[in-house]
């Protein structure tokens, strides 16, 4: 049985498309005269956060999207610009362009390798600046903002690479122009064409299906198949542990991450999002909140049609489910550096758009997100400095670790196209196939909303490592920028908390080389002595966030999560049933109360009753043999510092 979506009730597509994208993020409030009326500063403020892009309309809407322009400098030309965006260029390009840059602008440009790639190559990254801020002690002590534009996390997706280096030829030429107000006079770029070098050279034609152009493209993964974009806080990968330091060292007020989706057909072309906007430091989110829509109406005034959330359909391959949006965890760039309360941006053009005009998409949004980094970087940096005080603060306070999709629903007005839903006779599903001819507009279900699934108590003082497990932590703790302290000599016991797990359960395969452990208990009250060589983590620090994320058990990406303390959640010891039973016995002899409990426990749990281990279990827990480290998490919660 096939079934068709209804065709638009419009003609006209050039008008009557962007009209009713518009209407689609402003709302039906807003819709009729405002649609062709600048919003002023105040209704720019006041916009709901997701039917939320009031553009600058009038003739943007209608606006033809704005070429990149030429290159002038025939050294500078990429082999995307070269072939008019049929091909990229493989990675020798990269250090051929990056020398080229700094020899063509000496004083406004460092071409530097921040790192080598689990197989070997270096990693490019050019820094540009109008008045030489090269460096990043000579940028800090001029307290200048830094933006970082990144290509190529995944290698097949890289539009970044041929985008940043067509927006920082603009930026250059901007500073030698006689344009008064140059963004590289009043921020400092910092632009990794590739991040994943590795699988940049992985090439191929075929390893994007999915996605339309380049002709030939890298490989998602690394060369040692790690995702990068699932390793930003346990930092496995030697490139990811490169890009720590780089982001470190540089602190940049936005870190724009630049993809391509997967997905359904449809109009819009690009989406961005940042954090904090729904998560981390809630006092930052409305100024996260007010940069995507800023950088959206900016987009929308050069011809493209962006969205302020992730177009991945709730059901896969069914339109008619709509779409969702979420808190991204901190394995992920934007969610990552959101934790750290600056500015994480993921940038996602639509694979099913050919390469020219993702790439000119991402042009204008780097250009964008740099424009408002020149003109709010300085008032960010003030606002970035006060939610660490806030964040040095948070001992003994609730601090959600975890997100989830609401329940609350708003229709949509979507920019698809016409489909059909008919059976496959390959898979016997139903196969969604795309009328690009026949514009129609989707009116779905967006799920807007996002709440809690984890909010955890900071601990007062701090977080205590034993030494038995400080040097695999301790490396961790120096990759993120996380003060601590390594103890260096024995304490009395002080109060504090140890985490019991209830339950223990570990991943059926690994995942990016782990076996993860999904972990479910109470902290309960003990006291500990401190001894040489633990570590002792405070809570009071501008990093506290990321310190939780780290070593809260229950945290989606925590060391705990990842693996890092497997061992201590393996039973190891037990007592064998022939010894078992005679202890049973000589238990239940001397302890009335204990055999009620085990009665008790007979009649009322079956499959205990059935279980004869289970039933030797009962008192080997309650035996003074019993492993008493037996999942018990080995970081403790401390009350005050040792």
């Amino acid at each position: 049985m096939t079934q068709r979506a209804a065709r638009p009730q419009f003609t006209g597509a050039g008008l009557l498309a962007n009209a009713f994208f518009a209407v689609s993020l402003l709302g039906p409030s807003l819709v009729g005269a405002s649609l062709l009326a600048t919003p002023d500063s105040k209704s720019r403020e006041q916009a709901p956060s997701y039917n939320e892009t009031a553009a600058p309309v009038g003739a943007s809407l209608l606006a033809t999207p704005a070429p990149i322009p030429a290159t002038a400098n025939a050294a500078l030309r990429t082999t995307a610009e070269r072939t008019n965006y049929l091909r990229t260029g493989r990675y020798a390009e990269v250090a051929e362009l990056c020398a080229a840059y700094a020899k063509a602008w000496p004083k406004q440009v460092r071409c530097f390798s921040f790192g080598t790639s689990a197989e070997g190559r270096p990693m490019w990254a050019l820094v540009a600046s109008a008045d030489g801020m090269l460096t990043a002690k000579a940028n800090a002590a001029k307290a200048r903002p830094v933006v970082v534009w990144q290509g190529g996390i995944h290698a097949g997706e890289i539009d970044g690479k041929d985008a940043g280096f067509a927006a920082l030829n603009t930026l250059l030429q901007e500073t030698s122009s006689s344009v008064r107000d140059a963004r590289l006079r009043r921020t400092t770029v910092i632009f990794v064409p590739v991040f994943n070098v590795d699988g940049h050279e992985r090439f191929g034609a075929w390893h994007r299906p999915n996605q339309r152009g380049p002709e030939e493209m890298g490989w998602r993964t690394t060369a040692q198949n790690l995702n990068l974009n699932r390793d930003y806080l346990k930092a496995d990968a030697p490139e990811m542990q490169a890009m720590l330091a780089l982001l470190r060292d540089w602190d940049p007020v936005i870190y724009a991450d630049l993809h391509v989706t997967d997905g359904a057909d449809f109009r819009q072309d690009i989406s961005v999002q940042v954090e904090p906007a729904l998560g981390n430091e809630p006092g930052l989110q409305p100024l996260g909140l007010k940069l995507r829509r800023e950088v959206l109406w900016d987009l929308i005034a050069k011809g493209s049609l962006p969205l302020p959330y992730y177009p991945s359909l709730v059901k896969e391959d069914d339109p008619t489910s709509g779409f969702s949006v979420d808190v991204a965890p901190p394995r992920f760039s934007h969610g990552y550096w959101g934790l750290h309360g600056r500015f994480g941006v993921l940038v996602e053009t639509h694979s099913w758009k050919d390469y020219a005009t993702r790439v000119r998409s991402t042009y204008h949004t780097v250009l964008s997100l740099t424009d408002h980094a020149a003109k709010d970087g300085a008032s960010w940096l003030d606002a970035f400095h006060a939610a660490e005080q806030r964040d040095s603060a948070l001992g003994g306070q609730p601090v959600v670790l975890a997100w989830k999709t609401g329940e609350h629903v708003t229709m949509v007005d979507f920019l698809g196209y016409a489909y059909t839903r008919t059976p496959s006779a390959v898979s016997g599903a139903l196969v969604t196939r795309y009328d690009p001819n026949t514009p129609m507009v989707w009116h779905v279900p967006l799920r807007d909303t996002v709440e809690p699934t984890l909010t955890v108590t900071a601990p007062r003082g701090g977080y205590l490592v034993p030494a038995a497990w400080a040097a695999r932590v301790r490396v961790r703790l120096d990759l993120h920028g996380v003060r601590y302290q390594v103890v260096q000599r024995e304490s009395a016991a002080q109060p504090a908390q140890q985490f019991h797990a209830s339950e223990v359960k570990s991943a059926s395969s690994s995942f990016e080389s782990r076996v993860t452990l999904a972990l479910q208990g109470t902290w309960e009250t003990a006291s500990l002595a401190t001894k040489t060589g633990d570590l002792f983590v405070p809570i009071a620090q501008p990093r506290a966030r990321i310190v939780m994320a780290l070593l809260e058990p229950m945290a989606p990406d925590s060391l705990a999560r990842w693996g890092e303390f497997n061992a201590a959640f393996e039973r190891k010891e037990y007592m064998e049933p022939y010894v078992a039973e005679q202890v049973a016995q000589e238990m239940l002899a001397k302890d009335p109360a204990l055999a009620a409990e085990f009665a008790k426990k007979l009649d009322s749990d079956a499959a205990f009753a059935a279980s004869p281990d289970a039933r030797l279990d009962f008192f080997y827990w309650r035996h003074a043999a019993a492993d008493e480290r037996y999942r018990v998490y080995p970081v403790a919660r401390l009350d005050a510092a040792p």
